[in-house]
């Protein structure tokens, strides 16, 4: 697996990114899906170290979690911490819709909105995702509700 450890205007010593590689690692052993790749940003936010981390499944899943704390190697622990609990969950959920079936949506249209209106049109229909043409530039765009209760906008155009 591949680990991208970095500090946003803070350093990274080298015990802190051993100590990440570790414990992801013992996380993600008890898993079925195997981790491809994993990015871990630690950043300062007020007196509270942030830690974001990102965690790509060979089965397609992303893993990410956000943990808070006034020490950075416990910022790192309570990120760990949620994404142990966001694999279990999912890992369970995996194996009862295994047999679900997959239905085809032929006739869908899908509008060409801007992305204030994908929301709306998002909102009204009470839906949690919303697949739309961008007006600006055709290309295909998602806007989604979160975890967090805010919006999600994906472009593939900014993806890097």
């Amino acid at each position: 697996m591949q680990y991208q450890i970095s500090g946003k205007q803070i350093d990274i010593g080298e015990a802190l990114q051993t100590h990440v590689r570790t414990e992801l690692d013992d996380i993600l052993s008890k898993y079925a899906g195997r981790p491809t790749d994993a990015h871990v940003i630690f950043s300062k936010s007020g007196h509270e170290f942030v830690c974001e981390s990102i965690v790509h499944l060979s089965t397609g899943l992303t893993a990410q979690a956000t943990g808070k704390a006034n020490e950075i190697y416990a910022a790192f622990d309570s990120s760990g911490e949620k994404k142990d609990k966001q694999l279990d969950e999912s890992d369970e959920t995996a194996e009862v819709t295994v047999n679900a079936m997959i239905v085809a949506e032929t006739d869908t249209t899908i509008p060409e909105l801007s992305v204030g209106e994908a929301v709306m049109q998002m909102e009204i229909a009470s839906a949690p995702v919303l697949v739309f043409r961008n007006e600006k530039h055709n290309g295909v765009n998602v806007v989604y509700r979160r975890d967090d209760g805010n919006i999600g906008w994906i472009d593939p155009r900014n993806s890097g």
